[in-house]
């Protein structure tokens, strides 16, 4: 993450640098430098905040060899990086990822794609959703497939590839049903002959989103699927080679082997996270994040007084309620005596409202708990776990957006990562 907003900045002072309006002249970057090092969880110069996301490399790395086992052979896995890896961290996840058996990376922005390329990352990026014409020399230039939807782009892009001299990867983007983005499946062929045509691109694959994949009523799935394979089809049928066909996110992938095609594109399930609770299972998957704290307060309350903003909480007996420094500033739902966090591995429940960057919790009943003791937040505590479906009922919203909302000014612990393929029980995968 810090490796993003590097790149931010530098891109930010080379167009002022370009700017003749600009009236301060920016030479010196080497603060910059000292910036990013302050923002590395390990950096022993500065003093870190109690509060974090721990993210679990060991989990990670034995996540993807459990898909990759489940995966038939011949299937490609592509390994889904977008909004930093759901918030993981990209540039740790995406060396496992590689290391696991990821042939491709999926990612959403322009900006993802150049942070990875910066640190060296030379593997197939497939940019998803839809570009502006000024991002395609970029594209070209760094290598970066391009999803196309509508000619004007394939115009576009096919002139920029073919000024720079290269022929530019391009994925078709088929919209069977989610109305997002994609060319229509009833209007696809004649969008894959106009690509087939261009010299300076090359058809490396075609691919459809499922709308409801992960829950039991697979009909509108299936339907999807069959408008797909009509276009699959009617592709072959006019002598055109699509390249690689891929349907599935992490739902279909479970539950929809038939649509395994050539590639499956794989995101929240390699953090550990099953997309629905009827899905299918794949035994030791295990989160990947955890969010923690230390209780940076302790009040003593006598009955009849009060707890934070609105005063939402009033204790009828003794209390002993713990304050973390952390709140809806970092992501967490911004509710009222909701909700619980470990301690000492027991639940803790919240009290009062959940402010900026604090919020509270009723530790009568355990008095071991003292200050600057471990709180989990997200995670698991001894016997007890907070799972990311439990955020998300709190939150009133889906695990993804649970695990994209922790933001930055968390900073993200990477713990288990010296552990390798061979320390993990693991049997053979089938690469």
């Amino acid at each position: 993450m810090r490796l993003l907003c590097a790149l931010r900045l530098r891109l930010r002072l080379s167009v002022c640098r370009k700017n003749k309006n600009f009236r301060f002249a920016l030479q010196d970057v080497s603060w910059l430098n000292t910036a990013i090092g302050l923002m590395d969880f390990g950096a022993t110069t500065f003093p870190l905040r109690p509060a974090w996301v721990e993210i679990d490399l060991g989990r990670l790395r034995r996540n993807l060899q459990l898909i990759r086992r489940d995966l038939p052979r011949p299937v490609r896995l592509m390994a889904v990086l977008k909004d930093e890896a759901y918030r993981h961290g990209a540039l740790g996840v995406v060396r496992i990822a590689l290391e696991e058996g990821a042939s491709c990376l999926g990612l959403s922005t322009l900006e993802e794609a150049m942070a990875l390329r910066h640190a060296g990352i030379t593997a197939s990026m497939l940019l998803l959703g839809e570009r502006q014409q000024a991002e395609l020399p970029w594209c070209v230039e760094h290598d970066l497939t391009v999803c196309v939807n509508e000619p004007n782009t394939v115009r576009e892009l096919a002139q920029v590839a073919a000024a720079a001299g290269k022929r530019a990867s391009v994925h078709v983007k088929i919209h069977t049903g989610m109305s997002r983005y994609g060319v229509r499946w009833d209007e696809a062929l004649p969008l894959i002959e106009l690509i087939a045509s261009e010299k300076s691109l090359r058809l490396e694959g075609v691919m459809t989103h499922f709308a409801q994949s992960d829950e039991t009523d697979k009909t509108f799935a299936n339907l999807q699927f069959a408008r797909f394979t009509e276009v699959l089809q009617s592709a072959a049928a006019r002598g055109v080679d699509v390249g690689c066909r891929h349907a599935c996110n992490s739902g279909g992938f479970l539950d929809l082997p038939q649509a395994h095609l050539d590639m499956v594109r794989v995101g929240i399930l390699m953090y550990g996270i099953f997309p629905s609770t009827v899905c299918r299972r794949i035994s030791g998957i295990q989160p990947v994040m955890s969010v923690k704290a230390r209780i940076a307060g302790i009040q003593q309350l006598k009955p009849g007084e009060m707890v934070g903003y609105g005063m939402r909480y009033t204790a009828i007996s003794p209390r002993r309620i713990a304050v973390l420094p952390i709140g809806y500033g970092d992501g967490f739902p911004r509710v009222r005596n909701q909700g619980y966090a470990l301690v000492h591995g027991q639940r803790a429940p919240l009290v009062g409202g959940i402010a900026m960057d604090a919020l509270m919790l009723d530790i009568t009943e355990i008095p071991e708990a003292k200050m600057w003791d471990e709180a989990v937040i997200m995670g698991r505590q001894g016997a007890e776990e907070i799972t990311v479906h439990d955020m998300a009922k709190l939150k009133n919203s889906v695990s993804y957006d649970v695990l994209t909302s922790w933001r930055l000014r968390l900073r993200r612990k990477c713990v288990n990562g010296e552990i390798n393929a061979r320390e993990l029980a693991v049997e053979p995968l089938n690469r």
